[in-house]
């Protein structure tokens, strides 16, 4: 439902007719922690279920007939929300097991942190991940199941705790080793991992949580911008808000201690989604507006509390969140932040944890790695294969850091494949649309899933479907359709080239002569850039993975892997400095990103080590990575 009569009110005063609310007190949400797992919709109470849970293999998929949905009998013990393939879930086994077994109690002091009350009566059990396909029980009645292992799922089990008795949660997982129609991004077929490839994760890998809310509540907020002026917010309910109820918006720049304004809608039939935009008046002067716009340099962000009133006037939900002012696009081949050339020096980041797999090892971690980034003169990381932490997203917010959102990769193309990953995507790109730090969206890389699309018309049409898809549902954001070469219906045209010469790289890159070479023969890798029959419009072009320099303080070169090897530190340096010179040099690149942030397992080839800790001093590589002293 669209309103399209929304009244901009001011913080000072609401519409006349209104009676007074009682505002709740609800977090800052640009001021939190970062521990809530869902940072851009804050309430003021949540319980973890983080920690010990039961925890047994089922290699033999007999716990279903063996009745383990009331309870698992010798089971072991697994710290959640760890993989079981890490050594930090205290079970550290790295085998195929496609089936896996959790359990826990839930307890009345359960109920009472996540802020169940006679207002709050709805619990609401969230998963962040689980992967791949899971089903979960209370007390042994089913009580939902989720298929996709990279995003969230949330249950209403109302129902089923609402005895005041302690209760039994159980959750069954598969993930199918072997079964490349999953979305699975870098996890490995093999046993152990091997080339490019990781160890697997399995089950629960990201935060379990309880949630008690009204009975009619917010579901989701989405940001996005709506001109220089204005910002757009679609509001989802949980159970439709009865005709007359009323959206109240309001807006604040905490950094500065300044109100924004205050816009209110009057739902006028029964619904359960509410559309609307809000004036920023401190925006219409021009000269002014630059002052709050979000960028890396300048990460501002602005605070919201969204509250749903009743006809009457009484509060019925109230929700924290945030926003960033600012927009993306692509014009005459630059990438445009804020409808100005930005050139994005972007990292590969895998997002791998040497004791914790795809998990990070606390929400602190995340925090610091988005510092690591910074300070080594990084202005973007493309998270590599991977549906992102939100709590990840929330520092790369709070502290300015533009993030790539990519899908994790299936292997296979079939009707299968196809559906699994569009759906997984599609939710995806929901749960992150309204971070101002993501600017580009790329559902494929390197013809993953889609080996033979030079000639392959339905492997075409898929490209392009998940490219269009990704616009209607978000048209703010640049999209890649294949990141790396094989464009169909790029905004961006990403290059790929792992050339450990600066001096070729200078000259594969130099001028408008060599990015025509480039676009129209065969590229690195002798893979074309674009697919037969796809023009060159002139978009911006983008050398998204190059360097991959392998070198590994104390140990020989043999001993890693990487694209070039490194004899020792000055080396490492030098080789680094060349590449990014001949970046710097190119008349046409818009922007890069460098192979990688960290080591990963067998790969050596990170500016880190697996443990995050800079391999040369790091004002050495912030000088080769920015030019600058």
């Amino acid at each position: 439902m669209h309103i399209d009569d929304a009244v901009p009110t001011t913080p000072a005063s609401s519409s006349p007719a209104a009676p007074p609310v009682a505002a709740p007190t609800l977090p800052v949400a640009s001021r939190q922690d970062g521990t809530h797992p869902r940072p851009q919709l804050i309430r003021g109470r949540w319980a973890s279920l983080d920690g010990t849970w039961s925890f047994r293999h089922d290699d033999a998929d007999a716990g279903l007939v063996a009745g383990w949905t009331v309870g698992l009998p010798d089971a072991g013990v697994i710290t959640v929300p760890f993989p079981p393939e890490s050594v930090a879930s205290g079970v550290d086994e790295p085998g195929f097991h496609p089936v896996v077994w959790y359990a826990r109690s839930i307890s009345a002091e359960d109920l009472e942190r996540a802020g169940r009350s006679a207002d709050a009566s709805r619990v609401l059990l969230h998963f962040g991940a689980v992967d791949h396909r899971a089903s979960v029980w209370i007390d042994s009645a089913l009580v939902g199941t989720h298929e996709g292992g990279h995003t969230p799922f949330t249950i209403d089990v109302t129902a089923s705790v609402d005895d005041g008795r302690t209760h039994t949660l159980v959750v069954r997982a598969e993930d199918d080793p072997h079964d490349v129609t999953q979305p699975r991004g870098k996890q490995d077929w093999h046993e152990e991992p091997h080339a490019i490839w990781y160890r697997r994760t399995t089950g629960i890998w990201q935060t379990v949580w309880l949630e008690a809310v009204p009975p009619v509540s917010v579901e989701a907020l989405r940001w996005v911008p709506a001109g220089p002026t204005a910002v757009a917010l679609g509001v989802r309910l949980r159970g439709a808000a009865r005709a007359g109820a009323r959206v109240r918006v309001a807006l604040r720049w905490e950094d500065r201690g300044e109100d924004l304004g205050t816009t209110e809608v009057t739902v006028p039939t029964a619904t359960d989604t509410v559309d609307l935009v809000l004036p920023i008046a401190r925006q219409v002067n021009g000269q002014a507006e630059d002052e709050i716009r979000w960028s890396p340099e300048h990460p501002r962000l602005v605070d919201a509390t969204v509250t749903l009133l009743d006809p009457a006037g009484a509060v019925l939900d109230a929700v924290s969140s945030y926003l960033g002012l600012r927009t993306v696009a692509v014009d005459r081949g630059a990438f445009l932040l804020n409808d100005r050339p930005y050139d994005v020096r972007s990292v590969l980041n895998q997002g791998y944890w040497p004791d914790s797999n795809l998990t990070a090892p606390s929400p602190e971690a995340l925090r610091r790695e988005v510092e690591l980034i910074k300070e080594l003169g990084f202005t973007a990381t493309r998270i590599h294969q991977k549906i992102e932490d939100p709590r990840f997203l929330f520092w790369a917010d709070r502290l300015g850091l533009l993030v790539w959102g990519e899908a994790p990769g299936a292997y296979a193309f079939t009707p299968t494949a196809v559906q699994r990953l569009m759906r997984e995507w599609m939710d995806a790109v929901e749960r992150d649309v309204s971070h101002p730090c993501i600017v580009t969206w790329v559902p494929l890389n390197e013809s993953w899933g889609i080996q033979h699309v030079p000639q392959d018309r339905a492997q075409q049409a898929y490209s392009r479907a998940l490219a269009d898809v990704t616009r209607a549902l978000d048209p703010s954001r640049p999209v890649i359709s294949n990141d790396g070469w094989e464009h169909t219906a790029s905004d961006i045209l990403t290059v790929h080239d792992y050339e450990g010469d600066g001096g070729v790289l200078a000259r594969t890159y130099a001028d408008a002569a060599a990015r025509t070479a480039v676009l129209s023969g065969m590229g690195p890798a002798t893979r074309r850039i674009l697919v037969d029959g796809v023009e060159d419009q002139g978009q911006p072009v983008m050398l998204t993975e190059f360097g991959g320099v392998q070198y590994q303080p104390g140990a020989r070169r043999e001993d890693g892997w990487g694209y070039t090897a490194a004899t020792d530190g000055d080396d490492y340096l030098d080789r680094i400095t060349a590449l990014y010179d001949a970046i710097r040099a190119s008349t046409f690149l818009a922007g890069s990103c460098y192979t990688q942030l960290t080591d990963t397992l067998q790969e050596t080839n990170g500016l880190l080590t697996a443990e995050r800790e800079p391999k040369v001093p790091i004002e050495r590589i912030r000088r080769a990575v920015t030019g600058r002293g």
